[in-house]
């Protein structure tokens, strides 16, 4: 648009002139046999083309409708007295590319301002914000190569992979001042259990990627054969990700009897229901360590119950490092926290002590699980354990027969202090740990683990935020917390007294 157009009231000539085009085409006789398929096809490239102009002409003129400006000055406080007209920029966005023209704001030796870019809030990069949230929407969603399509059937726009990664990570560059200032869910009873979780899922990543004492030992790594892996050697490196949960749970009180049942019992209709999960929130990280992302949900957990007024129950698969972290973020604050080992971890360790006392596939073995698992959540985990000891002694069985066994005795006495099921049956506590392992894998396994994936730190990074947002529902939100910051760090933040508007 020129200044004269504008100047006539004639601002969308090219967007009214396009429009008449797309009306004629379609009254025409070219249009009279198209399918109403072609014609989709046809109206969604003509229609994006529309939208371009449309926009194209609405900068034109927003750039002949801005007035300069008295006084420009930096955040330093040096000024801008020189102002030139005709400055430029390329912006791609969701309909095509469009030209920002503005005034640019000079002083010799510095960088120019342009307040017109800061009232727009238009990205450092060339791609818009929109095209922003479609990658991280897509990428996060799927490969990079199905979010480059994804996006391409939206837009018209073939974008390379390395963009669609940059544009990912700039989207989720707020995560963590997001969650600092969001409000908790409302309508959470006291009543309700506060529960936390952590747990970690392996991430195969560039070797330049890995923690250091991984990095050593893949560098340092061989193997016998050339086409294959023996036993023990490994083909891929990983790097852990750290992921953690915070969720509300409406208690439902449980026997031992309603856990497990007896095995030949079919009829389970009578059978309570599980402790109701409500309002679940995740976080995960592959940059930061177990101890950072453990803070994190318990800062999302004060947020929820700040004066510390309901029960908090920590269900954690018997990690020692995690159960550490929780007692010393929970002394840090003040809290009285209860810590619960998932009950589906003692059931394995059992069954690997039973295949030591029976032959595989014996079906008294279900049974010899059962009787033991049952004693366990009645609360005798102690003595399960001694006695499976006794029963390995007795049976002369020797060393590597005993491992199962012993290794199961050892996990029910270390973590006996964590296996106070019948306080938790009776308070209706869940003792599992499938909110965090559902977690694990689909922020992690569902999207990290495809096929050939090899993973940089900031990629990997950024996809395991955009899945949480997705997650907890907290995009749109998050998006806007986004823009604003945005809008701060790439334009107000250039300003000495902020944007400066005109008189």
């Amino acid at each position: 648009m020129t200044a004269s157009t504008a100047a006539r009231g004639d601002a969308f000539a090219a967007s009214r002139q396009g429009f008449e085009s797309l009306v004629s085409w379609l009254s025409g006789n070219a249009t009279t046999d198209l399918t109403h398929a072609e014609l989709e096809t046809h109206l969604q490239h003509k229609g994006r083309e529309l939208l371009r102009q449309l926009t194209q002409d609405h900068l034109d003129l927003r750039a002949h409708r801005e007035q300069r400006l008295h006084e420009v000055t930096d955040a330093t406080g040096v000024g801008r007295p020189c102002v030139e007209g005709g400055h430029q920029r390329a912006l791609t966005t969701v309909f095509g590319e469009v030209t920002v023209t503005r005034l640019a704001y000079r002083a010799r030796g510095h960088s120019n301002l342009h307040p017109a870019d800061a009232r727009l809030n238009l990205p450092v990069e060339k791609h818009s914000h929109g095209l922003r949230k479609l990658a991280a929407v897509e990428a996060s969603r799927g490969s990079f190569d199905g979010a480059i399509e994804a996006i391409e059937r939206a837009t018209g726009l073939r974008l390379g992979k390395r963009q669609v990664e940059d544009l990912a990570a700039a989207a989720a560059v707020d995560f963590d001042t997001f969650y600092e200032q969001r409000r908790p869910p409302q309508g959470t009873g006291c009543d309700d259990v506060l529960a936390l979780s952590a747990d970690g899922k392996g991430i195969v990543m560039h070797r330049n990627a890995l923690r250091p004492a991984t990095a050593k030992a893949a560098a340092t790594s061989t193997t016998k054969l050339a086409t294959r892996l023996s036993k023990g050697e490994k083909r891929n490196r990983k790097r852990m990700a750290e992921v953690g949960a915070v969720f509300d749970v409406t208690p439902a009180l449980r026997t031992p009897a309603d856990i497990l049942p007896s095995p030949h019992t079919t009829d389970d209709t009578d059978r309570p229901d599980p402790p109701a999960t409500t309002n679940k929130w995740l976080t995960a990280s592959v940059i930061d360590d177990a101890a950072t992302v453990i803070g994190q949900v318990f800062d999302e957990a004060d947020r929820r119950d700040p004066s510390h007024q309901r029960t908090w129950v920590a269900l954690v698969d018997g990690n020692n490092h995690q159960i550490n972290r929780i007692h010393a973020e929970a002394a840090a604050r003040d809290i009285d926290i209860d810590i619960l080992c998932d009950f589906v971890h003692v059931l394995e360790y059992l069954w690997k002590a039973a295949w030591s006392f029976h032959h595989e596939g014996d079906p008294a073995a279900e049974q010899w699980v059962h009787d033991k698992a049952r004693a366990v959540l009645e609360g005798k985990a102690r003595h399960v354990a001694a006695g499976i000891r006794r029963s390995a002694t007795r049976r002369g069985l020797g060393p590597p027969k005993r491992a199962g066994p012993d290794t199961c005795a050892d996990y029910l006495l270390n973590k006996a202090p964590y296996l106070d099921y019948p306080r938790a049956l009776a308070a209706g506590w869940p003792i599992a740990t499938g909110v965090i392992e559902g977690a694990c894998r689909h922020l992690v396994k569902d999207r990290m683990d495809l096929t050939g994936a090899r993973w940089g730190l900031p990629g990997a990074e950024a996809i395991l935020k955009l899945r949480a947002l997705n997650s907890n529902d907290d995009l749109d939100a998050y998006w806007r917390h986004h823009l604003a910051q945005e809008r701060h760090r790439v334009h107000e933040s250039r300003y000495l007294n902020g944007i400066p508007q005109a008189a």
